[in-house]
């Protein structure tokens, strides 16, 4: 769909003749614009403008600003030129991309899927529209700003039932309206849930897409499948999908990161019995900051448990500078003589491994999901930067040394999204006891590998955009975002090292003895 400017249309040669101190006019894509009275606040300085006075200045501005830019400045088109249309195509809300490759191929309509039905296409249509919409000029905002996430976004994912879908299958999403009716709960899949996933982090705000109840995602599993009081449970349930409380996964310590066996934070029982006694810190705890409740890894008598612990008295949380954005929300928690009620106990005492390694397959899945949409994202925007790009008087796309790294980065991509979807079929087909025994390795393995991938086409992307892709706004803003911080998902929800070993060693349990 083209810019809508005013209907008014001028030819070239008068176009030309604004070319003067005191009138300005130029031209990008047939349309006209008028800059005088902007030359002062334009942030390239006035002289860049003048430089392109009365002409065509299609080819400049494209090698210097996204599209965006011209919808942000809609207010100073004042015609068009006659007897010429546009040929740039704006997206809108919604809108899938035509760039090839920008889409996974289950979205491009010249290829088949067998994984995917009406409803599938239904949900992501919809999570594009309310992401295009409602996500993503937050994202974008609080990404800059470091703030957290709104409290306004939240109540608005509440009642479209995004916050219940983001937590996956299951019953939680029976009676719960999704996006308007787009998916019926009770259909929904893990390629409902991949859909998510993936749409969502096409804001290209790693930091605020961890910000935005990511902590909620890996925290309240623990509430759905351990907590044993029916009552506890809904009323936790209910609050954190209501938005009103939050909710996060305080496992990771200074002490302890992929070695969980070695946390440190401890809960001693008092002499009636009644309560736990938690002493201990957590360290680069996501969502921390501005969470209600921690469900916390802790040392007990005999072993690791984990316990609900809510914030109250002795629970105390500051927030953690890493290279991504603020808006993550990670958190130093400590926790000093804080009295815990035994009913918190999730799952079995002593047995608290059990209750963390059941929530480690979903979210790494999660994980390779939200990744191999982001490297999709940094494949379409190197493909439309290296077809606009105009270097020694040819396009980046012209030198075949560019067209080579896109290749690599194309078939990175599309391989990587092919084992996702063939992973999601078996965890939509596999009993939930059957995928503890089967499926950890193959997603560990996955989940490394696909951050290894990240890190190639990271690396080659900013070969391509150069000092654009190492600056944080403007038109490598995407490259840079990633560059900065790919390597969140090569170390959250379990190192590359430590997840190519537990795939290696499920592997090892299933080996026959066989021999050369």
């Amino acid at each position: 769909m083209p810019l809508a400017v005013p209907s008014k249309t001028f030819t070239r040669t008068e176009v030309a003749k604004h070319n003067t101190e005191d009138s300005v006019w130029f031209i990008v894509d047939t349309v006209v614009y008028d800059v005088s009275e902007f030359l002062d606040a334009h942030p390239g300085g006035e002289a860049v403008l003048r430089q392109v006075a009365g002409k065509d200045a299609t080819s400049a501005f494209y090698n210097l600003h996204r599209h965006e830019v011209l919808q942000k400045y809609a207010d100073l088109a004042i015609g068009t030129i006659e007897g010429e249309k546009q040929s740039i195509v704006t997206p809108q809300l919604g809108d899938l991309s035509t760039v090839p490759y920008a889409e996974p191929l289950w979205l491009t309509p010249q290829f088949k899927s067998p994984y995917f039905n009406d409803s599938h296409r239904r949900l992501q249509r919809a999570m594009r529209e309310f992401t295009d919409e409602h996500i993503t000029p937050e994202a974008l905002e609080k990404e800059r700003t470091g703030e957290l996430v709104s409290q306004e976004l939240i109540d608005k994912m509440s009642k479209a039932g995004v916050l219940h879908m983001r937590m996956g299958p299951g019953k939680h999403l029976h009676a719960v309206s999704l996006l308007n009716g787009a998916v019926d709960g009770k259909e929904f899949d893990y390629f409902h849930d991949m859909i998510c996933s993936q749409e969502q982090v096409r804001a290209a705000c790693r930091g605020f897409q961890d910000g935005n109840m990511a902590g909620m995602v890996i925290g309240l599993t623990c509430i759905l499948n351990f907590c044993k009081d029916p009552a506890m449970k809904k009323r936790i349930s209910d609050e954190v999908f209501s938005g009103k409380k939050k909710i996060c996964l305080a496992i990771t310590e200074a002490f302890a990161g992929s070695d969980v066996a070695g946390l440190r934070t401890t809960a001693v029982k008092t002499p009636d019995g009644k309560h736990y006694i938690v002493n201990g810190t957590k360290k680069w705890i996501t969502n921390g900051v501005f969470s209600d409740y921690f469900v916390t890894g802790v040392k007990t008598d005999k072993g690791l448990s984990v316990l609900l612990i809510e914030r109250g008295e002795g629970v105390e949380t500051k927030p953690i500078k890493t290279s991504y954005s603020p808006a993550a929300g990670t958190t130093y928690i400590t926790f000093d003589n804080v009295k815990v009620p035994v009913e918190n106990l999730l799952g079995e005492e002593n047995k608290g491994i059990y209750v963390i390694l059941s929530n480690f397959n979903h979210e790494r899945w999660t994980m390779a999901c939200a990744t191999i949409r982001y490297m999709r994202l940094v494949v379409e925007e190197s493909l439309k930067w290296a077809h606009q790009r105009l270097v020694f008087n040819k396009r980046l796309i012209d030198q075949p040394v560019i067209r080579q790294k896109l290749a690599k980065m194309i078939a990175l991509c599309e391989s990587h999204q092919s084992w996702l979807e063939t992973v999601t079929y078996q965890m939509c087909n596999m009993p939930y006891a059957e995928q503890a025994k089967h499926l950890g390795g193959p997603i560990a393995l996955l989940k490394m590998s696909c951050t290894r991938a990240a890190h190639e086409i990271a690396d080659e992307a900013v070969q391509i955009w150069g000092g654009r892709g190492l600056t944080q706004t403007g038109m490598g803003r995407v490259i840079e975002n990633f560059n900065r911080t790919y390597k969140f998902d090569a170390i959250l929800g379990g190192a590359e090292e430590v997840l190519g070993d537990l795939g290696v060693r499920q592997a090892m349990k299933f080996m026959p003895k066989a021999v050369l």
